[in-house]
């Protein structure tokens, strides 16, 4: 498990600028964001995760590696029905076995994306089936480690942000990308420990 060297830099400058962000940090100081250093995995997992609790899908996920191995190879060789039996829907299975032959023919080329910039890396990610902006900015906080990613689609976000800046009062996509501006360029950091204020699971991909 990789851990970003930036960390400890965005904490202090975060709790700097921003009590509530302090608070937040003091308060989870013993864990950080870390990446599996698996490509596929990560984005198969992202798969399995869309739309539903992180509870639900690592149940999926379990079942998952215990049916298969986790490699492309494996995967695309295997059926919608063999996958939906471990729990995905019928339209995640597909978009899995599509992913998974993206890696296995090289279409998918994951060296490359160390030197791309951030909407690069999700232009190209969002040309496979099943992966949208959210899962890809998904990868760029769990794989890549990018430290500014902002993903304001995501409700377990919106939901912290309401919480801790707007006392329970919802907001928008739009506003929280406004937000966001106060936390640049740490704002994966500042997801995550909004995420962990919600959810005291680490989550990982």
């Amino acid at each position: 498990m990789l851990k970003p060297a930036y960390w400890p830099t965005a904490c202090r400058a975060l709790s700097r600028a921003d009590p509530v962000m302090a608070r937040l940090i003091r308060a989870y100081p013993d864990v950080t964001l870390r990446s599996r250093g698996n490509a596929f995995e990560t984005l198969l997992r992202a798969i399995v995760g869309q739309q539903i609790s992180v509870k639900a899908a690592d149940a999926v996920w379990a079942r998952v590696c215990a049916a298969m191995p986790v490699k492309p190879e494996s995967i695309s060789a295997s059926s919608v029905d063999d996958l939906r039996a471990c729990g995905l829907s019928r339209m995640k299975a597909g978009y899995a076995i599509d992913l998974a032959a993206h890696f296995a023919e090289g279409r998918i080329k994951p060296r490359r994306w160390a030197h791309m910039d951030d909407e690069a890396v999700i232009a190209e990610l969002v040309d496979v089936r099943g992966i949208g902006r959210w899962t890809a900015e998904m990868f760029l906080i769990f794989h890549l480690l990018r430290p500014n990613v902002w993903p304001v689609d995501d409700l377990g976000l919106l939901k912290a942000v309401s919480l801790h800046y707007r006392d329970g009062e919802k907001i928008s996509a739009r506003q929280a990308k406004e937000m966001g501006e106060t936390w640049q360029p740490w704002r994966t950091v500042a997801t995550w420990y909004l995420w962990r204020s919600l959810d005291p699971v680490v989550v990982e991909y």
